[in-house]
């Protein structure tokens, strides 16, 4: 089987997975724990926050909160800090516009950029929403439906020159260790996600400045420094930076190989039945095309009898008809109803993508023809 949704999940690395399950089966002690098992626990942890924080930012100025994932960081960022007139874009991944939305309904002033075709927000039309009131500007740094790269530093700088008081927020989920990011100090926060990048499930983290007063989304305990409470969850916190370390050992060469198999395979792909919806500049682990007038949901189940996975989409978002982002981008109904997004893993090898493009290519053809 040729797995070609990435974006979506990613198959856990197996020697970080291996390292880490000794703090579930063996090591299992709580690190809050004031006795020796539990107080080395705790140290493994401050090694992994360090070494997670250092590969994005300077923790001199940051620091970093472990949640249960993308969505709870960047829930705990626009829920306890958007709170008067809080502006994202219409690409947003849903952990952000859902969140906003119904921040909307609770009373706060929501406003929402536009996107371009490729699902970049437009820089100009989101700062000309941004006044006095911004309390928070949330744009996600690489649209996972698409791919598009956001230039958030440079849009970060103009917002803080715009309005100094104004807070920026970015999910980085699909960014991190997949280009290169290191944060500036015009952005607030960031959000992360381990199972993006060979970790499991279940563990995330926001980080944030470090003179920024945040306050928590979970209460109890008091743990991670009283901004995010709950038992720490040792094996997925351990397994998150040993799968980081190992995707960061070949971030550099993956960019590069990852880039020439998506345009490998965009240019095996049927150009009278495909249309292209990534940008040629966007992330090289994302490639989504539409096959006009087909439905992707379909197409989908076809290719996977041919042994290859890919997505329609957000996995967030597969109960709508119709892809939230793509159509914001403007596409009418013929482009909408055959989205398919092929995303990639260092594990993709280029034989995988001679082979996908074939079957997916023959799926598409005979979908075509059965619909005459």
């Amino acid at each position: 089987m040729i797995y070609l949704d990435n974006a979506a999940t990613t198959r856990p690395n197996e020697r970080a997975l291996a390292a880490a399950l000794k703090f579930a089966a063996q090591e299992y002690y709580n690190p809050s724990a004031r006795y020796g098992g539990g107080l080395a626990v705790s140290k493994e942890l401050k090694r992994a926050r360090e070494g997670l924080l250092g590969m994005l930012a300077d923790p001199a100025r940051f620091e970093l909160i472990f949640t249960s994932g993308g969505t709870e960081a960047d829930n705990q960022a626009l829920r306890c800090l958007g709170k008067r007139n809080l502006v994202i874009s219409a690409g947003e991944h849903a952990a952000v516009y859902e969140t906003a939305l119904a921040m909307k309904n609770a009373g706060v002033e929501v406003r929402i950029a536009p996107v371009g075709a490729d699902g970049a927000a437009d820089p100009s039309a989101l700062l000309s929403l941004v006044d006095e009131k911004t309390s928070l500007v949330s744009v996600v740094h690489v649209n996972n439906e698409t791919g598009a790269v956001n230039d958030i530093f440079a849009l970060a700088a103009r917002i803080k020159k715009k309005n100094p008081r104004c807070l920026v927020h970015s999910d980085g989920v699909q960014a991190f260790g997949k280009i290169p990011v290191r944060l500036t100090e015009a952005i607030d926060l960031y959000s992360v996600s381990a199972h993006k990048i060979g970790g499991i499930k279940g563990i995330g983290a926001l980080i944030k400045r470090k003179d920024l007063a945040l306050s928590p989304l979970i209460s109890g305990g008091g743990q991670e420094n009283g901004r995010r409470s709950g038992t720490e969850n040792v094996l997925g916190i351990l397994d998150f930076f040993y799968a980081a370390e190992e995707k960061f050992r070949t971030a550099e060469a993956d960019f590069s190989r990852l880039l020439r198999c998506r345009e490998r395979l965009w240019s095996l792909l049927d150009g009278e039945l495909f249309t292209r919806i990534s940008p040629e500049g966007g992330s090289p682990y994302i490639l989504t095309v539409s096959a006009k007038g087909l439905r992707g949901e379909i197409l989908q189940h076809i290719n996977e009898e041919r042994g290859v996975i890919v997505g329609t989409g957000s996995a967030c978002s597969s109960k709508k008809p119709f892809s939230r982002v793509i159509e914001a981008c403007g596409y009418g109904k013929e482009i909408l109803g055959g989205v398919l997004r092929f995303s990639f893993s260092p594990a993709t090898t280029e034989e995988e993508i001679e082979n996908a493009a074939a079957a997916v290519n023959a799926s598409a053809a005979e979908l075509k023809s059965r619909i005459g």
